[in-house]
């Protein structure tokens, strides 16, 4: 054991990893590179906000850890291979990579403007699927890594008012679960976090889209802090699928039995929002 920023003592295995965090300006991003910089490790953290990722890895850098600044549009394709080839020349080598950068929005599908719908299809979706093929190629060569993609329970229970968020996550499940499958038999680990609401700037964001509104969940929302310290908890104790918090389990079972009861009941609030605008 070695004694990592704040005196604590800390895994020698985890000393200098090198884990890319997108998404790193806030919320869950924020948290995590926090958390895995405690451990020791070298964070690269990704996002479009400038000055937040620069006071986020200042802040690290006083407390004894290492992180480095990425400015990057992920919703980009040239953004995303710019971040790949500035990491592998710069590190050589990625051990983690957390694909947590996100968007959201709230409302009739119907309503949702189709610039906004690219939008959230190519950083919850197309970003991931490009970022990870890169980096998972490396890692299999090398037989080591993990990547971690961050979901939604969204994934497993449709819902209204999220119909193109529920959609990104549900892919997000199932293309974590098949490269899953792909590794085993080697040392690269897949995951993936089906989250609940997190207290977290997604929800102001969201309502800040063209004709979105506030997601009515996050009133239940837990915090970001929890979040990364069950990554952390993750990376030591590879699995397939974590639940956040973990009573969310239940989830794919609610969707199985009450689905009916969700198609006649979960409209309402949509409704009562169309007529109090």
């Amino acid at each position: 054991m070695k004694t990592a920023p704040g005196n604590k003592k800390v895994d020698e295995n985890w000393q200098g990893k090198v884990a890319v965090i997108t998404g790193a300006s806030s919320g869950i991003g924020a948290a995590t590179a926090k958390r895995l910089a405690r451990e020791g490790m070298r964070l690269v953290l990704v996002a479009r906000r400038a000055e937040r990722l620069a006071q986020l890895a200042e802040e690290i850098r006083q407390e004894g850890g290492e992180a480095d600044v990425i400015t990057a549009d992920l919703g980009q394709e040239a953004e995303r291979n710019r971040l790949y080839e500035q990491v592998s020349a710069d590190y050589g080598t990625t051990d983690i990579l957390v694909n947590n950068a996100g968007l959201g929005w709230y409302g009739y599908g119907a309503d949702m403007p189709w610039k906004t719908a690219r939008e959230m299809l190519q950083v919850n979706v197309v970003a991931v699927v490009q970022l990870t093929l890169l980096f998972l190629a490396r890692m299999r060569e090398r037989d080591t890594g993990h990547i971690i993609n961050v979901g939604s329970i969204a994934g497993s229970i449709p819902s209204q008012g999220v119909a193109v968020y529920s959609a990104t996550k549900s892919f997000l499940d199932a293309f974590t679960t098949s490269l899953f499958r792909e590794m085993q038999g080697t040392r690269v680990r897949m995951s993936v976090v089906r989250a609940g609401p997190v207290a977290t700037e997604f929800f102001d964001t969201a309502a800040k889209r063209p004709a979105g509104s506030r997601i009515p969940a996050e009133r239940f929302g837990v915090s970001a802090e929890l979040v990364a310290e069950r990554i952390w908890g993750l990376l030591r104790h590879p699995h397939r699928v974590i639940y956040v918090p973990r009573l969310l389990r239940v989830t794919p079972w609610i969707e199985f039995s009450f689905g009916w009861l969700m198609d006649r009941l979960g409209p309402l609030h949509l409704r009562r929002r169309s007529l109090n605008p």
